[in-house]
């Protein structure tokens, strides 16, 4: 058990038209009642469900509290003993356990080495002389992409001594060097639910999902991957978005490993990826790491979440009222603590709770508070908004704005009136691709090199990585990508944007080759070549070059016209209250804002337009100038008289 909500003293007088949204709990008989609250209810209220209020058919607060039971999680431990012997095609690892806790399996100590796939027995004893098969044919594991299992686990139990015996009448004995016990933990309990695959990217070696969990505010337990695949181990990553000063970014929250494999003729596996984490959005990231495999096939994804539970006393059966969705409320403070004996006790019926529905009579909801009155003579583009729904909105940067504007965004402003409207800067993990037209453009000094230019459609376009297809059937070259830029002087220089080894075996001919660029092209022509030596020259096709996707997250009214200004070489980042952006744009479903034509503004600074020799032409001109106005002018200065 664990409260979330634990208060002190009564709140102030519920005022019903500061919350959105209304359920009816139908309570069955008076006394301690209990109420599971579904996702759409976690999905209106706060994070915290700080504006949750419980009220009777008098219309009166009636105190309650908020618990969710959370699992005990496992534990590792150092074995006090270990003592690895080889023996007749097997591994006998000989563990004292020196605890008299409750265990759920062993993980073993490997150093760095080759793939092997073994089978793993173990046995518990509390005297070293009868001994019980615990499990067994348990695979252990360790894949060519770095991918391992190395845990077996067993029944819960406490035992004094273990011993694991490894098989190894397949394979070469592989060396174990130490142990480490798995403490036991305890399930809590968990409701199923099947996420919808938003998208679906292959980036090089990785498949990218983002995952659509249904509501926001849950308590996800564990993501389930269904697959049709037969034999296969991936190492997989989960990320979720998370608002940090002024951007909205991804962060890593668990990795796993999955897999099905074989082992002495019985199929095992493990699909689950252990998560324990709530979710403030909507969206889950699923990366898997494919290696030189084909990409993992998908049927399904399914997420348990843990159950969200809400306790009152009800002095009479009948309707109550949940009301939830306020930004203005405050977290109630009761004093409840004969409600937590009466749970413990288990002393509690169930009530039912209907659907959400919105509250007609409902405030406003706050609005954020505009930005500061802005300085527009810098900017050189803008482009108008269009908004089809006022509320919360999400507008995705093309590639005009990617192309003209800071690699970090820093001179991106939303305009009405002079007046700067805050926003959230989304950086993703997602890319969009755009096919990129190739010529040869071979030197004739340099027969061995082959050399294709490819063109961008506009310069500076960020792109972070470049893809393209071989037809050659089998080749190893190292490749280079690059563009010729020109500099202050007015001369010209190679400037490397990338470099890659493309190993391409028979096995895999016309598989996707990637190169990932460490610098964002200034060009809109970029150069790749690799020298053949004395190998024929390679054939490829089909370039694609791929940009991350960049979002803004906004409060927008249909009132006036709104407009996004960028190209600003002198412009600082931004710095909002993020405060005053309503933390609702995590969990809100916002409307998809679009651009409108492109508009070039005009800038008070002359040399802003000029590059490479021109700025020096333009400064030596105005110089020369210069210098005539002053001959001139002492010409027309008298002279001064003799003596």
């Amino acid at each position: 058990m664990k409260p979330l909500l634990v208060a002190l003293l009564l709140a102030a007088a519920f005022a019903p038209d500061e919350w959105q949204f209304r359920q009816t709990i139908n309570v069955p008989a008076a006394g301690l009642v209990r109420v599971n609250l579904p996702a759409e209810t976690l999905n209106a209220a706060r994070p915290n469900l700080a504006d949750l209020r419980v009220i009777d058919a008098s219309g009166n607060e009636v105190p309650y509290f908020i618990d969710q039971p959370a699992p005990r999680r496992e534990a590792t431990a150092r074995v006090k003993d270990f003592r690895a012997e080889l023996a007749y095609r097997q591994t006998i690892l000989h563990i004292t356990t020196g605890t008299g806790a409750a265990l759920a399996g062993v993980t073993l100590d490997l150093p760095p080495g080759p793939r092997f796939t073994k089978a793993a027995r173990v046995e518990g004893s509390s005297d070293e002389i009868t001994w019980r098969v615990l499990t067994e044919g348990v695979p252990i594991f360790r894949s060519d992409n770095a991918a391992a299992r190395l845990r077996v686990s067993f029944p819960e139990g406490a035992w004094r001594f273990l011993r694991v015996i490894i098989d190894d009448s397949r394979s070469e004995p592989v060396p174990v060097t130490g142990a480490d016990l798995i403490l036991s933990g305890s399930q809590g309990p968990a409701e199923l639910t099947t996420l919808t695959i938003k998208s679906r990217e292959e980036n090089g070696a990785v498949t990218h999902l983002e995952l659509d969990l249904g509501a926001a505010n849950l308590h996800v337990a564990s993501l389930l991957i269904g697959t049709p695949e037969g034999l296969f181990t991936r190492h997989v990553s989960v990320a979720t978005p998370v608002l940090g000063a002024e951007r909205l970014q991804e962060q890593t929250i668990t990795t796993a490993v999955i897999y099905r494999t074989e082992t002495n003729g019985s199929l095992t596996a493990r699909l689950d990826v252990p998560i324990e984490k709530q979710i403030a959005g909507h969206n889950l990231i699923l990366f898997i790491e494919n290696g030189d495999d084909a990409p993992l096939a998908l049927s399904s994804i399914t997420a348990t979440r843990r159950a969200t539970r809400l306790f009152f006393s009800a002095p009479t059966p009948g309707a109550y009222t949940l009301a939830c969705g306020s930004d203005r409320a405050v977290a109630p403070r009761y004093d409840v603590p004969s409600l937590h004996d009466e749970v413990r006790d288990g002393k509690a019926v169930d009530a039912t709770l209907s659907s959400l529905t919105a509250n007609p009579n409902v405030k406003p909801a706050l609005q954020p508070v505009p930005g500061a009155p802005i300085d527009l003579a810098g900017w050189r583009s803008r482009k108008s908004l269009v908004i089809t729904n006022p509320g919360p909105q999400q507008l995705e940067l093309d590639t005009d704005v990617l192309s003209k504007s800071a690699s970090d965004g820093c001179d991106l402003r939303l305009v009405r009136e002079k007046t700067q409207l805050p926003f959230v800067l989304e950086t993703t993990s997602s890319q969009h691709a755009i096919p990129l037209s190739s010529t040869e453009a071979n030197d004739r000094d340099r027969r061995t090199i082959s050399r294709w230019s490819l063109k961008l459609p506009r310069a500076h376009l960020p792109i972070k990585r470049l893809t393209c297809a071989a037809s050659s059937p089998a080749f190893e070259r190292t490749v280079r990508l690059w563009e010729e830029v020109t500099d202050v002087r007015g001369e010209k220089y190679p400037r490397e944007l990338g470099r890659a080894i493309w190993h391409q075996p028979a096995a895999r001919a016309h598989a996707e080759l990637t190169l990932e660029l460490n610098a964002r092209p200034q060009t809109d022509t970029l150069l790749l070549e690799t020298d053949n030596r004395e190998n024929a020259a390679i054939d490829l096709r089909d370039f694609r070059g791929h940009y991350p996707v960049t979002r803004l997250l906004f409060h927008a009214s249909a009132t006036g016209p709104l407009w996004l200004f960028y190209g600003n070489v002198d412009a600082l980042a931004p710095h909002y209250d993020l405060s005053a952006i309503d933390g609702g744009l995590l969990r809100a479903d916002p409307a998809i804002a679009t651009l409108g034509a492109e508009e070039k503004l005009k800038t008070d600074r002359v040399t802003e337009t000029l590059t490479g020799s021109a700025r020096y032409i333009f400064w030596g001109v105005l110089a020369l100038v210069v210098i005539v106005l002053l001959a001139l002018i002492s010409r027309l200065l008298p002279k001064p008289r003799s003596a």
